[in-house]
């Protein structure tokens, strides 16, 4: 595990093995509420996620026929009939 610094600024220091490592200078920051995620921006960002999505999804019929009973549901809590 490694520390860095934050400054009076609100910069972070990275220790340099760790950024040589990653080899980049863009990251994304994430507050999951107990920690900070730090997470790399590859160089090519569409390249890298290319392939993310692979596998069958829900049809178009099946994702109409989800929203719409989601949408029953929201409806009739809201209304206090479900």
């Amino acid at each position: 595990m490694k520390t860095a610094l934050i400054s009076v600024g609100g910069q972070v220091s990275i220790p340099a093995d760790v950024r040589r490592r990653w080899a980049t200078r863009i990251l994304i920051v994430e507050d999951t509420g107990d920690s900070l995620v730090f997470r790399p921006v590859p160089a090519d960002p569409i390249g890298a996620a290319l392939g993310s999505l692979a596998g069958r999804g829900p049809t178009s019929v099946e994702a109409r026929a989800r929203t719409r009973n989601e949408e029953v549901t929201a409806e009739r809590r809201k209304w206090g009939s479900g």
